[in-house]
């Protein structure tokens, strides 16, 4: 997996690209990629999104 803190517009493969936690696509090359983190349990915990709408409507139960 990616460094979620990395440039995710720059030389990122498909298959090492960052999933959508709503909707499991692939996020390349996307500017309007969100991520956030939280500590769980003293781990750094983060999930990713395609965007405002899938972050929306994330319950919180995937990650």
């Amino acid at each position: 997996m990616v460094d979620p803190t990395s440039d995710h517009a720059e030389d990122v493969s498909e298959e090492d690209a960052p999933e959508c936690s709503t909707c499991g696509d692939s996020i390349v090359n996307d500017p309007n990629h969100r991520v956030i983190t939280w500590v769980e349990d003293d781990q750094v915990q983060t999930a990713h999104f395609c965007d405002d709408d899938c972050r929306a409507a994330w319950d919180g139960d995937d990650a």
